[in-house]
């Protein structure tokens, strides 16, 4: 039986506390950049899967805003299901991720080259805030 997935979020950090949960650090779907190219240091790509039973395979990737062509694709990521109520959570990090331009690109994630989930990841170009005013003379 094909898994679900159940959540898929991206973030900045993922902690696993010693009873076993996960801690997701700063969810975000929109990176703001003074300028480009952007060198975006760090992110974490969170994915659950249940309802299923057998092994499969994630693939996970960054598309640009053509939706055509990938920034970064991740590793495959194998999945065991050995019965219906088991859950499998994948975490997946993405280093030093180059964008050359805004707009928003899409995240996919796939299951046996499956497409199962799309979802936006808005990149916008922000104006640098003005400068402070000294202290003023009068």
């Amino acid at each position: 039986m094909i898994p679900d997935l159940q959540a898929c979020l991206l973030c900045d950090d993922v902690r696993q506390e010693r009873n076993g949960k996960f801690i997701l650090i700063g969810l975000f779907d929109v990176i703001n950049a003074q300028q480009f190219p952007l060198l975006f240091p760090r992110m974490c790509l969170v994915s659950r899967w249940c309802g299923g039973e057998g092994e499969y395979t994630q693939r996970s990737r960054l598309l640009k805003p053509d939706q055509k062509n990938a920034i970064v694709q991740g590793q495959p990521i194998p999945i065991k299901l050995p019965n219906t109520e088991a859950v499998v959570t994948n975490i997946e990090f993405f280093i030093n991720v180059a964008f050359a331009e805004s707009g928003v690109h899409w995240i996919e994630v796939l299951l046996n080259d499956d497409l199962k989930l799309r979802f936006p990841l808005r990149v916008s170009k922000i104006s640098a805030p003005p400068a402070a005013a000294g202290p003023s003379q009068g």
